[in-house]
Parts: structure tokens; sequence; C-alpha cells
């Protein structure tokens, strides 16, 4: 059953509206209000309902339009409403440039005739309601394109009809003014190259006019599409509203291979105009856990980040994440980076998403190399997602790793392929089923419409895997802690001083007695029954440690938590460490890292690190402590200096700092390790410095999975807790741990890093994230009790509610 027009309106039987959900957020904006009591437009995510359809032969046709359509509005109760129910989230239409269409419209609006397919590009532009602003805009593209070498076709306003699509008063309130530009390449660009450069004007005019300060309006500007392949049409809209808004989709002419929607709901996040997806290159139900991490990581790679594509243009593309944009376009923005420098599609969607590939003992050892070898160079995006991708050639999607969000796909006989987050929205005729399925984790399909096929999820990676020999590479450059000299050169037990240590560092009986001892007898977080009715740090009348003052964050609302236990095979801790390649590049200098199966390293690891000198590899070590007599006043200071030294270690040629409190003493004062490797992290990401180098924690401070987990989630690619070691080595010398069990010094070592693993993927899996490369450095913490100066000088990003 298809979807009918009649008088250029719509006669749809999916097209009635549903009740969807209301999130009740009042006044929606084009822009996410500033932080505000529990609010922080940092936490913005959504969920939704994704899907396309597509002719895998490449046949244009509008009825791909009109079913497009039809599975949007059927899938109308996954996006949500605001309060009053003519206001969606948002929902969109990514489709292939349909020329004929636009041949005819440029013709009659414009007066102009457009080139060949491929020699121009089409966009749809969001731009200020107020007419000199928006004027301001169009003069800043138009000179930003002549100084790339392109021409400036023409501007066609958009129709758009408002009262058709019944639109909500909060969703006109924030309506921008809609217009579609035209580029024409120069003589001597072709194809790819033409993408660049519109990439280039897009990317300019964005940082330009978004973040000029003049502008009343400048967030209303926004690109949602510009390219020779493929337009989106989006806005805040509910499904059923789409087509009617805008009378261009309506029209027989405007013709598609393909077609790709979305219906938002916008889980913790304020709805806009430009929020809407398809994005430019993707849509997605789900949520990135992982987000802040992801980003600060993708901020830091800018200083390392080379490119023979773009050369010395490359810091024009900088910032790669846009400011003010949700999870999804985050993740977009990177995707549209990855690509637009010279990656494929769907190797930039593996490297983003790569399925369990640590665990899995019957993945292909060709497969498994081949994720390895990227992990080296980006750490997943991780949560529950459906993302359904395109670049106009080629049409896919991906499952994360978890497999937890549905998406379902037909392929016909007459060679349309339907994907979508449930099964039903479009009616097919069973006689015209030709296979159908459903994603699995980690798995991902893609319709090649050059060639003509569906190409299935073994085809694609064992074709990308056997592209490079990424397993020799592995071998001859990946660095393990085996190939270091390590064993019995780490420091041993001091028990002339063990006490005063640990008096200085905050142990207590109850340390022992109810953290240390229990955890390496039962492998585990010690676990208690009655709860914990402490007052907070914040609150108590006794000194507290500053790993205290933070509480873990965990999934709720659409986000699952996952199971360490029993889903034990797409967890791991499997990290790289040092210095990362270029990511633009694809050869075996990236592999050249250190490989941990666990981020706790013994005394004996520690040492060995400390004193490497390996295929050039140095360590400098930096001291975490400061001169009693500088109390009060040294803390400071001592963080400047500790920062200071750190960025200096990089800029001579230095692999890994370590952060030490050994120094500590009667007359030198320890800085919290927390709070000096969280300092360190955003002083050299603020840099672009941080991915040059590893940042390994020694500590005396850290002891609890709680401790640790911080440390990784705040910047620490290892820790060393050698207080807690000696600490129980002392407790086997005084008879506290069964001798049977625990024989040696190395046993307590062991059960101590095996029961801190455990509890570490237990922390993890409650926030939905499956790998440690994931979570570290994506600050899953919130604090309470910590003053703005604390928060924005060493744990940037983190909510403080609480002061």
């Amino acid at each position: 059953m298809g979807v009918q027009y009649t008088q250029g309106k719509l006669d749809n039987p999916a097209r009635k509206p549903a009740k969807g959900h209301v999130h009740g957020l009042g006044k929606i904006s084009p822009k996410a209000p500033q932080a505000q009591g529990l609010y922080d437009p940092q936490n913005e995510h959504d969920s939704c309902g994704v899907g396309f359809v597509a002719h895998i032969k490449g046949e244009r046709s509008h009825q791909i339009i009109k079913d497009a359509d039809h599975l949007g509005c059927r899938m109308d109760h996954r996006g949500a409403r605001g309060a009053d129910k003519n206001t969606g989230d948002g929902a969109g239409m990514l489709t292939a440039l349909p020329h004929e269409f636009l041949l005819r419209v440029a013709k009659e609006d414009l007066g102009i005739d457009l080139p060949e397919p491929g020699r121009y590009a089409a966009g749809i532009v969001f731009l200020p309601t107020d007419a000199e602003e928006r004027e301001i805009c169009k003069s800043v593209i138009a000179e930003i394109c002549n100084e790339e070498g392109q021409s400036l076709v023409g501007w066609r306003k958009v129709p758009t009809d408002a009262n058709a699509a019944d639109l909500g008063p909060t969703a006109r309130a924030a309506e921008p003014e809609i217009e579609q530009l035209f580029i024409a390449a120069a003589d001597d660009v072709e194809g790819n190259a033409f993408e660049r450069i519109l990439y280039l004007i897009r990317k300019r005019a964005s940082h330009r006019l978004r973040g000029d300060a003049k502008l009343r309006q400048a967030d209303m500007f926004y690109v949602c599409s510009l390219s020779t392949k493929v337009i989106i049409y989006k806005g805040m809209f509910a499904p059923y509203q789409l087509v009617p808004y805008y009378p261009d989709l309506q029209c027989e002419d405007y013709t598609s291979h393909l077609a790709m929607v979305h219906s938002r709901f916008s889980t913790n996040t304020f709805p806009s105009w430009d929020r809407a997806q398809p994005n430019r290159f993707m849509s997605h139900n789900g949520e990135i856990n992982t987000l802040r991490g992801n980003l600060n990581w993708m901020r830091a790679r800018e200083g390392v980040i080379a490119s023979e594509l773009f050369g010395d243009r490359l810091s024009d593309l900088f910032p790669i994440v846009e400011p003010d944009v949700s999870d999804s376009g985050a993740f977009d923005n990177v995707l549209e980076f990855l690509l637009m420098s010279g990656r494929s599609l769907q190797a930039a969607v593996m490297m983003m998403i790569p399925e369990a590939w640590q665990k899995n003992e019957l993945m292909p050892e060709a497969k498994r190399a081949f994720y390895e070898f990227h992990s080296t160079m980006m750490e997943p995006w991780d949560g529950p997602a459906s993302i359904a991708f395109t670049d106009g050639r080629y049409i896919g999607a991906v499952l994360d790793r978890n497999g937890l969000r549905p998406s379902r796909y037909y392929l016909t006989h007459d060679d349309r392929v339907i994907m979508a987050s449930e099964v039903g929205v479009v009616d097919i005729d069973p006689a015209n089923v030709k296979f159908k399925g459903r994603l699995e984790p980690g798995r991902m399909f893609l319709v090649d419409f050059e060639k003509g096929e569906l190409i299935p999820d073994q085809q694609l990676k064992e074709e990308f895997s056997a592209r490079r020999p990424y397993a020799e590479w592995l071998l001859t450059q990946r660095l393990v802690l085996k190939d270091l000299d390590s064993e019995g050169k780490g420091a041993k037990l001091d028990d002339s001083t063990l006490i005063q240590r640990m008096q200085a560092f905050g142990y207590t009986t109850e340390t022992m007695q109810f953290m240390l001892l229990p955890l390496v007898k039962e492998l585990r977080d010690p676990v208690g029954s009655m709860g914990n009715d402490s007052a907070l740090a914040c609150l108590s009348d006794k000194p507290r440690m500053l790993y205290d003052y933070f509480k873990q964050l965990f999934a709720q609302v659409t986000n699952p938590p996952i199971d360490s236990i029993r889903e034990e095979i797409i967890m791991s801790l499997e990290c790289y460490i040092g210095p990362e390649g270029n990511l633009l590049e694809t050869n075996k200098e990236n592999a050249h890292r250190l490989a941990l199966m666990h981020p706790i390293l013994s005394n004996d690891h520690m040492a060995a690190i400390k004193a490497m000198d390996h295929r050039d590899w140095t360590t400098r070590t930096i001291d975490m402590t400061y001169d009693r007599a500088e109390v009060p006043g040294g803390l400071l200071p001592a963080l400047d200096r500790i920062c200071a030294e750190a960025e200096q270690a990089i800029d001579e040629g230095y692999s890994f700092v370590v952060l030490s409190d050994r120094n500590v003493s009667q007359d030198r004062i320890a800085v919290s390790s927390l709070l000096a490797c969280g300092s360190v992290h955003h002083h050299l990401l603020s840099k672009a410095k941080r991915t040059r180098i590893g940042v390994i924690v020694e500590s005396a401070e850290a002891r609890e999975v709680h401790h640790h987990c911080l440390l990784v989630g705040y910047g620490a690619d290892a820790i060393n807790p050698y207080l807690a070691f000696e600490a129980l080595w002392q407790a086997r010398i005084d008879g506290l741990t069964d001798a049977d069990v625990f024989p040696d010094e190395e046993s307590l070592v062991v059960a101590y890093r095996k029961a801190v693993a455990k509890g570490m993927l237990k922390v993890m899996a409650k926030m939905g994230i499956s790998t440690l490369q994931s979570y570290k450095g994506a600050q899953i913490f919130e604090g309470l009790g910590l003053a703005d100066e604390v928060i924005n000088r060493c744990f940037a990003g983190t909510a403080s509610r609480l002061q």
C-alpha cells in the first residue's frame, strides 16, 4: 500500500498524529539553555526511530520518497512531543540529490541552468529570521566560496507550509528561514576534491557565523547539508508533518534511489531545528555513553593529525566536533571528518563502532587483527546504538557491540531494501520478500549502489581485513610488558616507614579489615548488607579523601546497564597506551604502542616502565609532592609545576610520564593523585598534546575499586597502587591471610589485580560501557561539594551541583 498525493497534500494512512511521549520541557529554543539547577546541556542524548528505503540497483523513483515518508510516519510513536502536541522533537529525510527536480526549480525560481550532476552542489541552510542578519550570513558564505575558488550560483527560498503541517506554536517560534544554496565546481576540481572544498566552506562558515557574538540569531544559522550527492530536509516536527511542511518532497519529479528518515526522541536534551536528524551522513537511535571522553580525545588528536588531502588547510576544520551538538551530532562530525580525510564510509564506521573482538574466540584472526590495529588509533564510541549511514554511493546500518537497539531489514524481489527500528513500517507483499533479518550485535550490512548488490557483514569485513597486513604490523610494532625486563626489579616492602605512610594516605583499620583483605580473599569488590549511612564527604566533620567527593553515574531511562558477569565476552580491560599515531594514516607506525591487558601495574611492571629504553621509548617521573614549608598555598604552585613538567616531557620526546608520590616524607606532602592526574590530563587536552604521551599514576593513595575508576575516568592510562601492595604483604607477614592461598607476595598482587578488574568491569557495566578504552577519560562521575574552581581546573566538564 503506497502513499497517495491529492491536490498537493498527502492522504497517508500512517499520517495521523500519535499521542507520542510528552517530555514537558516547556519552552523550546533554537539553542539549549545554559546549565541551571539539575539541567546540564553536556548530558544531552536522544533515542529515536531510524530507517531507510533504497533501490539496490540505484534506480530512482518518487515511490522511494513516498515509502520513506510512510516508514517515518509509522515510527511516529518513537518520537516525542512538546507541551503542545503539534511540536515534535524532530524529524527529517535524507535523499540523493534530485537532479531533474533541482534543474526545473532552479530554472523556474532563479532563471539559472544548473551544471551536470556532480559539477554542482545543493544544500539546505537554516538562516536567521532577521533580514539583516540573514544577508550577513549569505554574504559570508559568498565570500568564502569566492576565496575557495568556487562559484555561488544562487539562493532559492525553500517553499514551506507550516499551516498544512499544522506546526505547533513552539516549533513556529523557533522556525528559521530556510533556503537552498547552489554552488558550482571550478573547472579544475573533480569529484571528491569538490566535496572536500564544500566541507571546508561549510566548516569555515559555521565557525565564523555561529560563533559571532554580534549576531543575535547566530544559533539559527545551520547548514543541514551541502553536497553533490545527498540533500536533507528536516526540522522540529513530528514525522507526519515533514512532507506537508516541505512541498518539494511532494513533487513527482523529486526522485531518488535512497531515502533515510528519522523520528527523534530527545531523552534528556532540548529539541531544536538543527538537532533534528538525519545528520549529514547518518541517523542514530541510541546514546553515546562515553561522549565526554570521545570529545576530549578528538580534541587532543587535533594536535597530532596531519592530512595530505587538506595540507595546511587542516586547521580550518578544527574543532572537528562543532559546539552545541548532541551526541549523535558529535558522532556525525567525526564520521564526516574521517570520510573527507580519505577513509571509506564503512571503514570509518567500523573504527568508531567495532565488534566485541577481544574475547571472541570464533572471530577470524584477520578480522581480529583489523579491529585490534584500529583500536590503537581510536577508542570505541560506546553505548546502545543503531546507526544508519550513507554517502550517496553506499547506504548501510550497524548495531552496537551489545545489540541494545532494534534493527530489522527486508530485501525484496524487486530490488528494494527496507531497514527500520521495527517491522511493519512499509507494507510489503509476503511473496515479494526475498530475505529478511535483523542486525546482530556489532554487525553491519551495506548496499553498494554502483555494484547493485547488498554486501553482508562477513564479506564486507573479510574484504577490509585483507587490505593491509594488520597482524604482521601488530606483531612487529606492538610492545607488551613481557618485552620489558621487569621481573624482580620492583620496589619491595619497606616496613620501617609503612605505618607512617599508611597514616599519611588515610589508611585505617577499617581500610584493611573491610576493604583490602576482603578484596583479595573474595576476589571481588566487598559488599555490605547494611548500606552506607555515613555523611557525604562535603558534610562530614572528618577529613575525607578527594575520591569521596565523587559519585559514579549509572545507566537510566532508555540506557540499559550491562551484566558484566554473564556478558563477559563483550567486556574488556585491554587497552593500548603511549603516544598515538596519525588518525588519518594507516601504516605500521600506528601500532607502535604499549598493550596492557590490565590497568593495574605491579611494582615490577612499574619499575620496568620507569627504566624503559626500548625502541626509543623513554619515561620521565614527575614528583607529586611539595615541601611542607610551602603550606599553606603550596598546592596550586605544585599543580602548575606538575603540569608544566608533563608538557615539557612531551616536548623533549618522552613517551610516558609517571606521576609519583613516592617521595612523600615528614617534610614533603603529597598532592592527591586524583587532583594531579585530572589536572595534567586536562592541561594536556587544552594544549592538544594529550595523545602524544602516556600518563601513569604511581600512587600510595589509590587502593579501592572506586579510586582506580576515578583515576582512569580522568585520564590515567595505568595505575601502580604500591602502598596497597605493601599493606597486603605486611598483612601476610602478620598472619592475616591464609598461607596456603597466598604463599608469597606475588599471589597477593595477582589476587588484588583480579579483584580490581572484576570491580572495574562492574562499574563500567553500570553505565552501559563495555571497554576500558572507552571508559578512559569519559568522566562518568559527578562531584558532590566541589567548588567550580576545582572542577574547572582539574575535572572540567564534570557536574558538581552541590557546592
